[in-house]
């Protein structure tokens, strides 16, 4: 079976996979780029990488409506949990064999202070193998580190990686993270939502093909790629 993603602006993602429905970072609502509405998403599992409004979205609203688990560090879903949300606690480094696939933690580079200036514990991405071993790997908000060559060890199919600068990596240190991870297809996010963080996305993927083996998708929000 085939997994789709659809990149909906920013870092938020939909993964269809084996007749699951997984968001990430469902930041919809107040996001300029979005093509869909949030009370049009109806996913099993949210999957969160940090406590940041823009990736946090839409999260208790979704999962209120929907039951959807939603799977975050333990201090993020201690703080959902107080809100009625079901959740599913992991933490950097560890792994589950969730019904759609084995989602480990990576580490991440940035802040995740929630909403309400709550500890929102670390930041991390998402490392999933698939049901058929495909290999996903979700960077989230984060600066280059060296760590991302082991990450790149497992043999990646797929990787989001932000371009943005300012937040997170910017172009340039985003090809330096392309040539660790070297996985088979990348995608450039969280880039052009805002000012501050505008990027010309067409001049960074000429680098990538040019320097590496990658291959670049450039969607547009609501395109979605299947692998």
């Amino acid at each position: 079976m085939t997994t789709t993603i659809t990149w909906y602006g920013h870092a938020a993602f939909d993964l269809q996979t084996h007749g699951f429905s997984i968001l990430i970072d469902p930041y919809i609502t107040g996001n300029p780029l979005a093509t869909v509405k949030a009370e049009s998403l109806t996913p099993n599992y949210i999957c969160v990488t940090h406590g940041h409004g823009d990736h946090l979205g839409d999260t208790i609203a979704i999962s209120l409506r929907t039951s959807a688990t939603v799977i975050a560090n333990a201090e993020i879903c201690g703080w959902l949990e107080k809100k009625g949300v079901k959740t599913h606690a992991q933490h950097i480094g560890g792994g589950f064999n969730h019904p759609f696939g084995y989602l480990k933690l990576t580490q991440a580079l940035h802040g995740s202070v929630l909403p309400d200036g709550a500890n929102g514990g670390n930041p991390c991405g998402f490392l999933l193998t698939t049901l058929d071993d495909k290999k996903l790997y979700f960077a989230g908000d984060t600066g280059l580190f060296g760590d991302m060559q082991l990450i790149g060890d497992e043999g990646l199919d797929f990787a989001a990686l932000p371009i943005g600068d300012n937040y997170t990596m910017g172009p340039a240190d985003a090809l330096r993270a392309v040539k660790l991870l070297r996985p088979k297809q990348v995608l450039p996010i969280h880039f052009n939502t805002f000012e501050r963080i505008k990027q010309n996305a067409q001049a960074w993927a000429d680098q990538v093909q040019a320097e590496t083996s990658t291959r670049v998708l450039q969607l547009k929000p609501g395109e979605s790629v299947s692998l």
